[in-house]
Protein backbone atom coordinates (compact mmCIF):
# COMPACT_ATOMS: atom_id res chain seq x y z
CA UNK A 1 0.00 0.00 0.00
CA UNK A 2 1.22 3.44 -0.85
CA UNK A 3 1.62 5.99 1.79
CA UNK A 4 -0.87 8.01 -0.34
CA UNK A 5 -3.38 5.54 -0.10
CA UNK A 6 -2.96 4.55 3.43
CA UNK A 7 -3.40 8.04 4.62
CA UNK A 8 -6.41 8.71 2.49
CA UNK A 9 -7.98 5.88 4.54
CA UNK A 10 -7.37 8.06 7.86
CA UNK A 11 -8.32 11.07 6.51
CA UNK A 12 -12.15 9.60 6.36
CA UNK A 13 -12.15 6.88 8.62
CA UNK A 14 -14.17 7.15 11.59
CA UNK A 15 -12.14 7.99 14.34
CA UNK A 16 -14.42 9.71 16.60
CA UNK A 17 -12.95 7.38 19.75
CA UNK A 18 -9.00 8.28 19.00
CA UNK A 19 -10.09 12.25 18.69
CA UNK A 20 -11.80 11.59 22.28
CA UNK A 21 -8.75 10.77 23.80
CA UNK A 22 -7.13 13.89 22.95
CA UNK A 23 -7.23 16.34 25.84
CA UNK A 24 -7.06 20.45 24.97
CA UNK A 25 -4.52 21.98 26.73
CA UNK A 26 -4.42 24.39 29.54
CA UNK A 27 -4.62 27.78 29.02
CA UNK A 28 -1.79 30.00 30.49
CA UNK A 29 -2.80 33.07 32.21
CA UNK A 30 -1.06 36.01 33.97
CA UNK A 31 2.62 35.91 33.68
CA UNK A 32 3.01 32.29 32.05
CA UNK A 33 0.43 33.84 29.33
CA UNK A 34 2.25 36.87 28.55
CA UNK A 35 5.33 35.17 28.38
CA UNK A 36 4.42 32.41 26.24
CA UNK A 37 3.10 35.30 23.74
CA UNK A 38 6.37 37.47 24.02
CA UNK A 39 9.20 34.53 24.04
CA UNK A 40 7.27 31.26 22.95
CA UNK A 41 6.83 29.59 19.50
CA UNK A 42 4.80 30.96 16.94
CA UNK A 43 0.94 29.11 16.90
CA UNK A 44 -0.07 26.92 14.32
CA UNK A 45 -2.08 28.82 11.88
CA UNK A 46 -5.75 27.43 12.10
CA UNK A 47 -6.08 25.98 8.77
CA UNK A 48 -3.25 23.78 9.56
CA UNK A 49 -5.30 22.47 12.99
CA UNK A 50 -7.10 20.04 11.45
CA UNK A 51 -4.04 18.30 9.92
CA UNK A 52 -2.77 18.21 12.71
CA UNK A 53 -5.87 16.86 14.84
CA UNK A 54 -5.86 13.65 12.13
CA UNK A 55 -1.84 13.10 13.15
CA UNK A 56 -2.53 13.03 16.78
CA UNK A 57 -5.86 11.14 16.22
CA UNK A 58 -3.25 8.56 14.68
CA UNK A 59 -0.84 8.40 17.58
CA UNK A 60 -4.54 6.93 19.60
CA UNK A 61 -5.64 4.47 16.89
CA UNK A 62 -4.39 1.12 17.97
CA UNK A 63 -3.29 -1.29 15.21
CA UNK A 64 -6.53 -3.52 14.22
CA UNK A 65 -6.42 -7.13 13.27
CA UNK A 66 -9.63 -6.72 11.36
CA UNK A 67 -8.88 -3.54 9.56
CA UNK A 68 -7.47 -4.92 6.06
CA UNK A 69 -5.35 -0.79 5.45
CA UNK A 70 -3.80 -1.70 8.89
CA UNK A 71 -3.03 -5.27 7.62
CA UNK A 72 -1.70 -4.19 4.70
CA UNK A 73 0.88 -1.46 5.85
CA UNK A 74 2.02 -3.79 8.25
CA UNK A 75 3.06 -6.39 5.00
CA UNK A 76 4.16 -3.48 3.05
CA UNK A 77 6.46 -2.25 6.05
CA UNK A 78 7.65 -6.02 6.35
CA UNK A 79 8.02 -6.56 2.41
CA UNK A 80 10.18 -3.60 1.89
CA UNK A 81 12.78 -3.79 4.71
CA UNK A 82 13.01 -7.41 3.90
CA UNK A 83 12.90 -7.17 0.13
CA UNK A 84 10.76 -10.28 0.29
CA UNK A 85 7.98 -10.69 -2.54
CA UNK A 86 6.08 -12.93 0.31
CA UNK A 87 3.94 -11.82 2.92
CA UNK A 88 4.50 -12.98 6.52
CA UNK A 89 2.22 -14.01 9.14
CA UNK A 90 0.65 -11.40 11.81
CA UNK A 91 2.33 -12.86 14.36
CA UNK A 92 6.04 -14.32 14.83
CA UNK A 93 9.55 -14.01 15.17
CA UNK A 94 10.21 -12.32 12.14
CA UNK A 95 8.37 -9.31 14.02
CA UNK A 96 11.78 -9.54 16.41
CA UNK A 97 14.08 -9.74 13.29
CA UNK A 98 12.52 -6.31 12.19
CA UNK A 99 13.97 -5.33 15.70
CA UNK A 100 10.30 -5.08 17.83
CA UNK A 101 10.23 -6.08 21.29
CA UNK A 102 8.42 -9.71 20.69
CA UNK A 103 5.86 -11.64 17.87
CA UNK A 104 2.97 -8.83 18.40
CA UNK A 105 4.56 -5.16 16.54
CA UNK A 106 1.17 -3.70 17.97
CA UNK A 107 2.62 -4.01 21.56
CA UNK A 108 5.02 -1.61 21.04
CA UNK A 109 3.29 1.12 19.55
CA UNK A 110 2.22 2.57 22.97
CA UNK A 111 1.52 6.22 22.94
CA UNK A 112 2.11 6.47 19.01
CA UNK A 113 -0.19 4.16 17.70
CA UNK A 114 -0.95 3.90 13.67
CA UNK A 115 1.15 7.02 13.43
CA UNK A 116 4.48 4.64 14.16
CA UNK A 117 3.43 2.34 11.68
CA UNK A 118 2.41 5.22 9.20
CA UNK A 119 6.36 7.21 9.49
CA UNK A 120 7.37 4.03 8.84
CA UNK A 121 5.57 3.07 5.57
CA UNK A 122 6.74 6.56 4.92
CA UNK A 123 9.89 6.15 5.60
CA UNK A 124 10.31 3.08 2.73
CA UNK A 125 7.89 3.70 0.31
CA UNK A 126 9.01 7.04 -0.47
CA UNK A 127 11.88 6.59 -3.26
CA UNK A 128 14.29 9.14 -1.72
CA UNK A 129 13.83 7.82 1.86
CA UNK A 130 14.02 3.83 0.79
CA UNK A 131 17.81 3.65 0.63
CA UNK A 132 18.18 5.70 4.09
CA UNK A 133 15.63 3.01 5.60
CA UNK A 134 17.07 0.13 4.33
CA UNK A 135 20.99 1.36 5.31
CA UNK A 136 19.51 1.28 9.02
CA UNK A 137 18.31 -1.35 8.95
CA UNK A 138 21.34 -3.57 7.74
CA UNK A 139 23.08 -1.36 10.51
CA UNK A 140 20.27 -3.49 12.81
CA UNK A 141 20.96 -6.58 10.84
CA UNK A 142 25.14 -6.39 11.11
CA UNK A 143 26.50 -9.10 13.43
CA UNK A 144 27.86 -6.54 15.81
CA UNK A 145 24.15 -5.60 16.17
CA UNK A 146 21.62 -8.41 15.88
CA UNK A 147 23.16 -10.63 18.75
CA UNK A 148 20.25 -11.23 21.56
CA UNK A 149 19.64 -9.10 23.07
CA UNK A 150 19.67 -6.53 19.63
CA UNK A 151 21.82 -4.09 20.09
CA UNK A 152 20.11 -1.74 17.32
CA UNK A 153 16.44 -2.48 17.43
CA UNK A 154 14.98 -0.77 13.95
CA UNK A 155 11.39 -1.11 14.70
CA UNK A 156 12.03 0.36 18.07
CA UNK A 157 14.11 2.83 17.63
CA UNK A 158 11.88 4.00 14.65
CA UNK A 159 8.92 4.01 17.76
CA UNK A 160 10.70 5.82 19.53
CA UNK A 161 11.40 8.76 17.18
CA UNK A 162 7.79 8.78 16.33
CA UNK A 163 7.45 9.69 19.44
CA UNK A 164 9.89 12.53 19.96
CA UNK A 165 8.22 14.24 17.04
CA UNK A 166 5.16 13.62 18.57
CA UNK A 167 5.89 15.53 21.82
CA UNK A 168 7.45 18.28 19.40
CA UNK A 169 4.62 18.66 18.03
CA UNK A 170 2.30 18.81 21.40
CA UNK A 171 4.78 21.69 22.49
CA UNK A 172 4.65 23.95 19.05
CA UNK A 173 8.10 23.51 18.31
CA UNK A 174 7.51 22.55 15.00
CA UNK A 175 4.68 25.23 14.09
CA UNK A 176 6.89 27.21 12.55
CA UNK A 177 8.17 24.97 9.80
CA UNK A 178 3.94 23.32 9.33
CA UNK A 179 3.37 27.31 8.57
CA UNK A 180 5.76 27.90 6.15
CA UNK A 181 5.23 24.82 4.08
CA UNK A 182 1.43 24.81 4.88
CA UNK A 183 1.75 20.90 6.21
CA UNK A 184 1.77 19.04 9.08
CA UNK A 185 2.00 15.54 8.68
CA UNK A 186 5.18 15.75 5.79
CA UNK A 187 6.52 17.87 7.98
CA UNK A 188 6.06 15.04 10.81
CA UNK A 189 7.46 12.54 7.92
CA UNK A 190 10.68 14.47 7.27
CA UNK A 191 11.88 15.25 10.79
CA UNK A 192 11.26 11.23 11.44
CA UNK A 193 13.41 10.55 8.71
CA UNK A 194 15.90 13.74 9.83
CA UNK A 195 16.36 12.27 13.15
CA UNK A 196 16.83 8.81 12.22
CA UNK A 197 19.44 9.90 9.98
CA UNK A 198 21.34 11.86 13.07
CA UNK A 199 20.88 8.66 15.21
CA UNK A 200 21.99 6.59 12.69
CA UNK A 201 25.54 8.61 11.79
CA UNK A 202 25.71 9.09 15.80
CA UNK A 203 25.39 5.11 16.45
CA UNK A 204 27.49 3.94 13.18
CA UNK A 205 30.07 6.37 13.64
CA UNK A 206 31.04 6.25 17.69
CA UNK A 207 30.49 2.94 17.43
CA UNK A 208 27.21 3.06 20.05
CA UNK A 209 25.84 0.13 21.60
CA UNK A 210 22.52 -0.50 23.69
CA UNK A 211 24.05 0.72 27.02
CA UNK A 212 24.23 4.44 25.28
CA UNK A 213 20.30 4.13 23.96
CA UNK A 214 18.44 5.93 26.55
CA UNK A 215 21.27 9.12 26.63
CA UNK A 216 20.95 9.24 22.47
CA UNK A 217 17.70 9.13 22.79
CA UNK A 218 17.37 11.70 25.38
CA UNK A 219 19.83 14.15 23.30
CA UNK A 220 17.73 13.34 20.44
CA UNK A 221 14.89 14.54 22.11
CA UNK A 222 16.58 17.70 22.79
CA UNK A 223 17.75 17.97 19.03
CA UNK A 224 14.40 17.73 17.24
CA UNK A 225 12.72 20.32 19.70
CA UNK A 226 15.03 23.05 19.43
CA UNK A 227 16.80 22.69 16.15
CA UNK A 228 14.68 20.73 13.74
CA UNK A 229 15.20 23.29 11.25
CA UNK A 230 19.04 22.24 11.35
CA UNK A 231 17.86 17.96 11.26
CA UNK A 232 15.63 18.91 8.47
CA UNK A 233 18.54 20.86 6.31
CA UNK A 234 20.78 18.24 7.28
CA UNK A 235 18.05 15.60 5.35
CA UNK A 236 17.36 17.89 2.64
CA UNK A 237 21.44 17.35 2.29
CA UNK A 238 21.58 13.66 2.29
CA UNK A 239 18.67 13.55 0.05
CA UNK A 240 20.25 15.69 -2.56
CA UNK A 241 24.05 13.69 -1.71
CA UNK A 242 25.50 16.91 -0.88
CA UNK A 243 27.98 18.55 2.20
CA UNK A 244 25.77 17.09 5.07
CA UNK A 245 25.04 19.72 7.39
CA UNK A 246 26.35 18.17 10.43
CA UNK A 247 28.61 15.19 10.79
CA UNK A 248 28.86 12.31 13.52
CA UNK A 249 29.39 14.72 16.19
CA UNK A 250 31.49 14.26 19.34
CA UNK A 251 31.60 11.23 21.29
CA UNK A 252 29.06 11.15 24.50
CA UNK A 253 29.34 9.21 27.77
CA UNK A 254 27.34 6.31 27.95
CA UNK A 255 24.50 6.08 29.82
CA UNK A 256 24.68 3.09 33.01
CA UNK A 257 24.92 0.09 31.01
CA UNK A 258 21.69 -1.76 30.80
CA UNK A 259 21.07 -4.70 28.71
CA UNK A 260 17.36 -5.31 29.76
CA UNK A 261 16.03 -1.74 28.55
CA UNK A 262 12.13 -1.40 27.58
CA UNK A 263 12.58 0.87 24.64
CA UNK A 264 9.09 1.48 24.33
CA UNK A 265 9.25 3.36 27.40
CA UNK A 266 12.55 4.31 27.10
CA UNK A 267 13.52 7.67 28.49
CA UNK A 268 10.18 8.62 29.36
CA UNK A 269 9.62 10.11 26.32
CA UNK A 270 5.66 9.84 25.93
CA UNK A 271 3.88 12.96 26.71
CA UNK A 272 0.30 13.50 27.73
CA UNK A 273 -1.95 13.22 24.32
CA UNK A 274 -3.75 16.61 23.67
CA UNK A 275 -4.05 18.93 21.53
CA UNK A 276 -1.53 21.81 21.20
Amino acid sequence: ISFREALQFFQTAELSECRRKLRAPRRRQGLAALLRFLFGPPRLQPQLRGEQELALAMAQCALDDNESVHMRILQTIYKKLTRSRLGCPRYGAHWEELGFQGADPGTDLRGTGMLALMQLLFFVMDPQMLPLALDIFKLSQHETQAGPPMEFPFGIMSVNITRIVLQALREERLSRECNRRQQVIAVLNDLYAAAFLRLYRVWKGQHKTIADSCFLLKELELSTKRKPKQLLKSLEAFVNRGPTAEGPGSPSPPSPSSRELSFTGLCDLEGEPQLV
